[in-house]
């Protein structure tokens, strides 16, 4: 699914480099739930970047699903943002005027489909976070954890092959983190691969593997021998 060899990024600042990333090697199956960790400045922000095609690699390989995508004009690069990867934020980055259906109908206006099939299509994503009560709610009149369940929603509908979330539940209490780590857990059992970053501990604890990254380096890569299982409310589900 992802293979990267010897990922480096180098930044030049008032004519110093900074070496942000120092020869990352990584792979990842696909259907594996893997959390990103390390303390501010320890690249996992960089890797992200990159894992999600929004910046280059100063040298090293990356294949995404078969495609290597460090060489690729910005044009097919987009695209293969588009296709091949979902994206989750701390900040929802949801249009406040636009209802959570029309949100989660975006990607899909990007990537050309009829109006039908982006219907369709978002109001599945939306039953599958359990939001299908809330479709025409805006994001003013939803909690931060119902927010979160928009976008990710939206991250679905393009039916990625991979699903980026950074730091998700950065913004939400205990209980809605909660809810949102037992939807990453259903679609990881669905065979969604994804990646998370976090610093909180127990939020990676529900991931199967656990990445540290420190000074630019993969400081450890673990197995969770036993994961978290979060518990939804009786009003979150994913079928």
């Amino acid at each position: 699914m992802l293979q990267i060899e010897g990922m480096t990024k180098t930044f030049v600042s008032g004519g110093t480099e900074l070496h942000i990333l120092k020869g990352v090697t990584l792979r990842v199956e696909a259907g594996e739930f893997v959390a990103i960790m390390g303390p501010s400045g320890s690249g996992k922000s960089t890797f992200m970047n990159m894992l999600g095609c929004l910046d280059r690699p100063s040298s090293g390989s990356y294949q995404l699903d078969g495609i290597e995508v460090t060489q690729l004009p910005e044009k097919k690069l987009a695209e293969v943002r588009n296709r091949k990867i979902g994206f989750v934020f701390q900040a929802f980055n949801l249009l406040p005027r636009s209802s959570a259906l029309q949100n989660v109908e975006l990607p899909m206006l990007y990537a050309g489909l009829g109006r039908k099939e982006r219907r369709t299509r978002a109001l599945d994503a939306l039953r599958r976070v359990g939001l299908a009560e809330r479709i025409n709610h805006k994001p003013p009149q939803l909690s931060g954890g119902q927010k979160q369940r928009v976008a990710i929603a939206r991250a679905l509908v393009n039916q990625p092959a991979i699903l980026l979330a950074d730091e998700p539940t950065g913004n939400l209490d205990s209980r809605s983190s909660v809810e949102i780590m037992a939807i990453f857990q259903e679609l990881h059992a669905q065979g969604v691969t994804i990646i998370l970053v976090t610093h909180e501990t127990d939020i990676a604890q529900h991931a199967q593997r656990i990445i540290t990254f420190k000074d630019g380096n993969i400081l450890s890569d673990e197995r969770v021998q036993e994961p978290l299982i979060a518990s939804p409310s009786e009003e979150v589900f994913v079928t």
